[in-house]
């Protein structure tokens, strides 16, 4: 079976290594997707494990229109009663790119009305239209005149975990939280620090990875369970041997933020994850802050220039460069802003950089080696 994995921009190549480790085969990384191949029980694993991925597609049909009428005729050309019943509920979700629509609500329409006179034709009978709770989700792609229709497997987007219960202003996305820690090369084993935690998702991905805590633990549903070809007993058997891998990693994962609202939060969304023996965060300003270990990571998401005016933040990285050099030295520290323009502020040179999207917003995503003395001293 062939499948298409969604995932944030920036983070294919991470998600191409996560889906080979999980099983997977015929890794294709493309623009914001990962394709591959594999069985029905590694589409439910993928779900349940991935920490990477927003969705997982199911290819139904690819083809090329010249009109409304080629995309109606191709639509009614799947057998849509291997997917669902005329009983079955729906929704077509449409992402178009097209000179041949004027707006992406229309190639919906056209494909909604060839699935229900498919059906009529059968039995005389169409199932319903849902938006609000379908068994179905279809995932309609139109880039031009080339079309790909698609089985939406999770429905809810996969970086909705389920352990958020309290969120601040700005809460970053757990699937970028997840790529952040995976691209910063942090493998589970070192201490770890967020020391402007907000409302605590880096602590909690870094300790769920610790652990190897599947993802898809703290969620209730994905879309293939309400297909018609859902077997449970395989759902239930990868469950089981995905679950029986979590471990008791003693990984120090530590957090801290300035504000007492943003620690609260960032409490109450551990205990929900059952993190709350294995997180610790306090409240404490970022330049009273020491490092937890010699040999750890800092992982931060400082506030955007959105949120504060040009002194104020040019003020926050003079401060977060100084706060580095003189109590994170022998740590390496990952730095995610959309002010890229403010990193100079910090006064050190990033060893590493990335491009990653928080939701709108262009970010960078930059590494430092923060070592004893110079450079030079420390390799000697």
């Amino acid at each position: 079976m062939k499948f298409t994995a969604k995932t944030l921009y920036g983070l294919e190549d991470v998600l191409a290594l996560e889906l080979r480790e999980l099983g997977a085969s015929d890794i294709e990384p493309a623009n914001r997707a990962v394709l591959f191949s594999g069985s029905k029980e590694l589409l439910y694993k993928v779900n349940y494990c991935s920490r990477s991925a927003l969705s997982f597609l199911v290819p139904l049909s690819g083809f090329r229109i010249r009109s409304k009428e080629d995309l109606y005729k191709k639509a009614s050309e799947v057998e849509w009663s291997e997917i669902m019943d005329h009983d079955s509920s729906f929704s077509v979700a449409p992402v178009v790119r097209s000179e041949l629509f004027d707006h992406s609500g229309y190639p919906a329409l056209v494909v909604k009305d060839a699935i229900a006179d498919y059906f009529r034709g059968k039995s005389g009978r169409r199932p319903s239209v849902s938006t609000s709770d379908p068994d179905v989700v279809i995932n309609l792609h139109i880039s031009n005149d080339h079309v790909d229709i698609s089985l939406d497997s999770s429905v809810i987007p996969l970086y909705k975990r389920g352990y958020r219960s309290e969120q601040g202003l700005a809460p970053l996305n757990e699937v970028l939280a997840a790529g952040m820690l995976m691209l910063s090369g942090w493998d589970g084993t070192l201490p770890l620090q967020d020391a402007m935690c907000g409302s605590g998702t880096i602590l909690i991905e870094a300790q769920m990875i610790a652990n190897k805590i599947p993802p898809g633990k703290f969620r209730n549903f994905f879309g293939f369970t309400r297909w018609k070809d859902f077997d449970e007993n395989l759902f239930i058997r990868m469950k089981k041997e995905s679950e029986a891998l979590i471990v008791k990693s003693g990984t120090l994962v530590t957090g801290s933020d300035i504000s007492e609202a943003a620690v609260r939060q960032a409490e109450a969304n551990i205990r929900k994850a059952g993190l709350e023996g294995v997180i610790s965060v306090e409240v404490a300003d970022f330049k009273d802050v020491k490092r937890a270990s010699g040999d750890g990571y800092l992982v931060i998401n400082p506030p955007y220039g959105q949120r504060l005016k040009p002194d104020e933040i040019e003020n926050l990285y003079s401060m977060i460069g100084s706060t580095l050099k003189h109590h994170f030295t022998g740590n390496k520290a990952w730095i995610i802003t959309s002010g890229k323009e403010y990193l100079r502020n910090i006064g050190l040179k990033p060893k590493k950089k990335f491009t990653l999207f928080n939701g709108a917003l262009e970010c960078v995503f930059a590494g430092y080696e923060l070592y004893e003395g110079t450079k030079k001293q420390a390799s000697a």
